[in-house]
């Protein structure tokens, strides 16, 4: 699912002022945020949307992930029923780049950053944890 730029600035922030420095992440209305993400799940269709609009160079296009935190607002806007649990969680924004020159330069659609989260994060979707077997 596509996000806007404003909702992944405000992720990037809660995570680079509290995880990032090695804080602990905060839930709803401030608590602690002690149960944290266990892993994430892309689907294909995303991955290769991305993918299809870098470069065709399997050495030089790609997807950029930026590890950020849910915050209140972007949960509620994008999740309704999981506020609670996602509020604090931590996840990945991506979007599609390419490196030129060894510097990883995002690409913009139209002038803008294009980023995706559609990632299902353990917790809370993942009853019943998967198994190895």
């Amino acid at each position: 699912m596509k996000i806007d730029k404003s909702d992944f600035e405000s992720m990037k922030a809660k995570y680079d002022k509290e995880v990032k420095k090695g804080k602990t992440a905060k839930g709803k209305k401030g608590k602690d945020k002690l149960d944290q993400t266990n892993w994430i799940f892309f689907d294909r269709e995303t991955l290769e949307k991305l993918l299809a609009k870098a470069d065709k160079d399997p050495k030089k296009g790609g997807i950029q992930f930026y590890i950020t935190e849910y915050t209140e607002e972007v949960a509620t806007k994008y999740h309704p029923k999981e506020v609670e649990q996602l509020t604090g969680a931590l996840t990945l924004v991506m979007r599609p780049a390419n490196v030129e020159n060894e510097l990883v330069i995002p690409l913009l659609k139209g002038g803008e950053d294009e980023y995706e989260n559609n990632g299902r994060i353990c917790p809370p979707y993942c009853d019943p944890e998967p198994t190895n077997t």
